[in-house]
């Protein structure tokens, strides 16, 4: 029995995947400076009785480097997607022109930078978590298989295989925190 054991180190892999794509949309949504529309993606809005992602309720443009447009195709959904990216937290004031809604992007001083690279940091930390997690439950996987009758040492090669690609993943984290923390502070 103990020869059949198989850790699923595809969906170990694909779980970590997943992990490091939520921090590649995360960091996406902080504002850099720069106008994106990947920026609204977190903001939903209360149309037709429920949340809805912005981008399902309007078109969203980037017309130019500092400049968010929203075209939202129900009229009588206009102001509630003003207020849903008002009340985001992006610190966008959205001026209303029509069924367009513009979003100047605006400078970002020295301290929003600072605040935006502590935000950046704890969107890493929470993937590192999601990583360690996914690397815990390889690891009981593993020592089930032990108390199933796995040798020792068919236990050591699993458990390394599992630390190398937590840690790989760990070291793409730190990569990308640094990447978007520079990111951030350029000016």
């Amino acid at each position: 029995m103990s020869d059949d054991f198989m850790l699923d180190t595809d969906d170990l892999e694909r779980r970590m995947d997943g992990a490091m794509a939520n921090l590649r949309t995360e960091f996406a949504s902080l504002r850099t400076g720069r106008a994106s529309a990947s920026m609204l993606e977190p903001v939903m809005v209360d149309a037709y009785g429920s949340m809805t992602p912005i981008n399902q309720v309007g078109t969203v443009n980037v017309p130019e480097p500092r400049m968010v447009t929203v075209n939202v195709w129900d009229k009588g959904l206009v102001g509630k997607v003003e207020k849903a990216i008002r009340e985001s937290g992006l610190g966008i004031n959205p001026q209303l022109n029509g069924t367009i809604i513009m979003l100047p992007i605006p400078e970002l001083n020295e301290e929003r930078r600072r605040e935006l690279g502590k935000v950046a940091g704890s969107y890493a930390e929470n993937a590192r978590v999601s990583i360690r997690n996914l690397r815990r439950d390889g690891m009981d996987q593993i020592k089930k298989a032990k108390a199933d009758g796995m040798s020792e040492d068919d236990e050591k090669l699993w458990q390394d295989e599992v630390q190398e690609m937590t840690d790989k993943y760990i070291k793409s984290i730190d990569a990308a925190l640094e990447t978007k923390q520079a990111e951030i502070m350029q000016v």
